[in-house]
């Protein structure tokens, strides 16, 4: 078993004890024996791999020189040199999922081009990033209260991955940002500093927006909210 899945195994328990009703739905993703791409490979299955070799860790060596494993992170490899670099985010820190300015970049909300795959992840107390063949990677936390809803798990190309939705990306985007005081700071945050496209803006659900807004116990997200429900948006 990866240490991935370790991990993902006990967000599951986590989940559970916290009661939320879409631990139906991670239980599936986090269990599916699926999750784990068949492409990536780390030091400890390697050592099993050629364990019948007298100096296991100079062949591994060996074949991450000739390109056979490209590196991911310490510990942790990947064998297709072609992958998909958005697919490899939730193997480098988990429990995460694909959110931030990526997700909000992919689906036009934000016009500037995310060149760094933003994850959100729980419980890490720090800001973590990588770097590596495939790109630049970031995890950022979220409230564990807000972490399960508005994502979706999918499955590409024999890799597993869970992203969120426009309305998740938005509310944890930000989560992350220094706190406004009012509406007309949050408007400002959203279309001037932002620059979200205020068309986009109102194509997104209200209903989900308004009901993530109060699992983060935040300033922005309580402001979001109040612009939302004073029928500003659309007016």
């Amino acid at each position: 078993m990866t240490e991935v899945i370790k991990d993902y195994l006990v967000f599951v328990v986590f989940l559970k004890d916290s009661g939320t009703k879409l631990v139906d739905l991670l239980t599936e993703v986090y269990y599916n024996y699926t999750w784990v791409s068949k492409m990536i490979i780390s030091t400890k299955e390697l050592l099993v791999k050629y364990n019948n070799y007298k100096v296991p860790k100079m062949k591994i060596k060996r074949e991450i020189e000739e390109g056979k494993y490209i590196e991911l992170k310490r510990g942790l490899y990947e064998t297709d040199a072609n992958a998909d670099p958005m697919l490899l985010a939730g193997y480098l820190c988990s429990p995460s999922y694909l959110s931030f300015e990526y997700v909000l970049s992919t689906y036009g909300l934000i016009p500037e081009t995310a060149y760094t795959y933003t994850s959100a992840t729980l419980n890490k107390r720090h800001t973590y990033s990588y770097k590596n063949k495939f790109g630049n990677y970031s995890y950022r936390d979220i409230p564990s209260s807000a972490f399960p809803y508005g994502i979706s798990h999918k499955v590409e190309n024999g890799y597993s991955y869970v992203i969120a939705s426009r309305e998740k990306a938005l509310c944890d985007l930000l989560y992350t940002m220094p706190s406004v005081n009012s509406v007309k700071r949050i408007k400002q945050l959203l279309f001037d500093n932002l620059r979200i496209d205020e068309i986009e803006f109102k194509n997104l659900d209200m209903d989900d927006l308004i009901f993530l807004c109060d699992l983060y116990k935040n300033k922005n997200l309580y402001f979001l909210k109040k612009y939302i429900t004073g029928g500003a948006v659309n007016g």
